[in-house]
């Protein structure tokens, strides 16, 4: 993972977390600092970049107190900003590429903002909560360092972190990729999904299923569905018990060995033993409380076993569930391309924060005026939003279209209407706007019941 080579990687880029509760006081600066990326800067260094970030946080408030900083743009870089909690500041400052503005997109930096406290929160608790804690913060920093520094290396390209940039338009972080399937199979999930929840007793359990890196199913919350699929699709490898394990993120600093993950239930503030096995290419997830077991792992080894005896076909149980159901889903499966769409490049993404999108693959074919003109759209569709929210608009659900040509002659397009939002990019379109128009409207109807039509 990398965490020693990530630190080398410092340039056009800067992290920090700080609390405007403390170190207010003349000689206690210091005391404010609870993450820095790079950790090797100077304190003067680090200091000037958070006293920076602090004062226009408070200059933006004179003139919006109510609506938090979001971005400040200037000549050279871009401020980005998310209060991940009250007074808790997240600060990310992110140098311009010299050959486009475009190059890094503001809303996908805070989303990753969003996704570092998200996660961090998932097997730490809130931060605040750490500081009440422990107030000399040493305790949170001593969390926080490893954990961010270990989340940035999967940014690296060698030794350089790249950041989501035009490249990623058609992506959406902080959103879930739900597979498709039929009734049929949707019943046997369901059967499956019974069984998990009955595998430990009368315990209330939560759990989760997954195909090939797409969630089949949830009985969490959204908030808490979201945290553990991205999770889940970063870091897990094979435990002992055939079990997956987790790594730094779920141990204790210093750690050598792989233990069972606890997680803190945004919902319910419960705390969950996470327990995850792999068959092929079907992922289940069952979520334990820790309440609920006694003498730690070795009880939680039990639990493990009844889920063996369950639903593992290893173990020749009396119930082959697990293995109809990995079939099922597999025969209905289109493979990697399965929601390519000839001749389209798009993005949905819904208010459920579920997306769906062209395959990576397809969309790197995409000529580069055509990634940097979707990269400006959607930065205008997200400054239309927030908009919209600071002025407290009562009509949500307002619908709004662009439609832009490229420099290379694609059409780029966005529509948005109830909740959902369709972005698109045509490159063999026809020259007219009634061309590319009608060929949103067939997309529209074929696949997403209609949401995007004018009619």
């Amino acid at each position: 993972m990398g965490m020693a080579s990530v630190n080398t990687a410092s340039e056009g880029m800067q992290l920090c977390i700080f609390d405007l509760r403390r170190g207010q006081q003349e000689g206690q600066e210091l005391d404010k600092i609870l993450f820095f990326f790079p950790a090797d800067l100077p304190f003067a260094t680090q200091l000037s970049v958070i006293g920076l970030s602090e004062g226009l946080i408070t200059f933006t408030r004179i003139f919006s107190p109510d609506a938090a900083c979001e971005v400040i743009e200037a000549e050279r870089h871009s401020h980005v900003f998310f209060e991940a909690e009250s007074d808790i500041w997240m600060v990310m400052v992110v140098e311009k590429s010299k050959e486009s503005k475009a190059a890094c997109q503001v809303d996908a930096l805070r989303k990753v903002l969003k996704e570092v406290h998200s996660l961090f929160v998932l097997f730490h608790g809130t931060m605040r909560s750490m500081l009440e804690k422990e107030t000399s913060g040493g305790l949170i920093r001593s969390h926080l360092y490893p954990f961010i520094t270990d989340y940035l290396s999967d940014f690296l390209i060698g030794k350089k972190l790249q950041l989501p940039s035009f490249h990623d338009c058609l992506m959406e972080r902080g959103t879930v990729q739900m597979l498709t399937v039929g009734r049929e199979a949707a019943i046997e999930v369901q059967s499956l999904v019974k069984v998990l929840e009955c595998s430990a007793g009368t315990t209330s359990c939560y759990s989760l299923v997954l195909f090939q890196d797409l969630l089949v199913s949830t009985t969490l919350s959204p908030d808490d569905t979201i945290s553990l699929f991205t999770y889940a699709v970063l870091r897990w490898f094979r435990g002992n018990d055939g079990f997956l394990a987790s790594d730094i993120w779920g141990a204790d600093n210093g750690s050598q060995t792989s233990v069972t993950p606890i997680v803190y239930l945004q919902l319910t503030e419960e705390r969950m033993y996470l327990c995850a096995y792999q068959y092929k290419r079907l992922t289940i997830i069952l979520l334990v409380p820790v309440s609920s077991i006694l003498n730690g792992e070795q009880g939680l080894s039990l639990v493990k076993q009844q889920v063996l005896e369950n639903v593992c076909v290893l173990s020749v149980p009396a119930s082959l569930k697990m293995l109809r159901v990995e079939e099922k889903l597999s025969k209905g499966w289109g493979g990697e391309n399965a929601y390519h769409v000839s001749g389209y490049r798009y993005l949905l993404v819904d208010d459920e924060r579920v997306s769906r999108a062209s395959p990576p693959a397809k969309v790197m074919t995409l000529a580069k005026d055509s990634l940097l003109a979707m990269s400006k759209l959607r930065e205008e569709v997200n400054l239309e939003k927030r908009a919209k929210c600071s002025t407290s608009e009562v009509n949500s659900d307002k619908e709004l279209e662009i439609c832009v040509r490229a420099k290379n002659g694609a059409w780029v397009i966005a529509r948005t209407s109830r909740g959902k939002e369709l972005y698109m990019v045509l490159e063999k379109a026809s020259e007219t706007l009634l061309y590319a128009s009608d060929a949103v409207e067939k997309f529209s109807n074929r696949y997403c019941s209609g949401v995007f039509s004018l009619d």
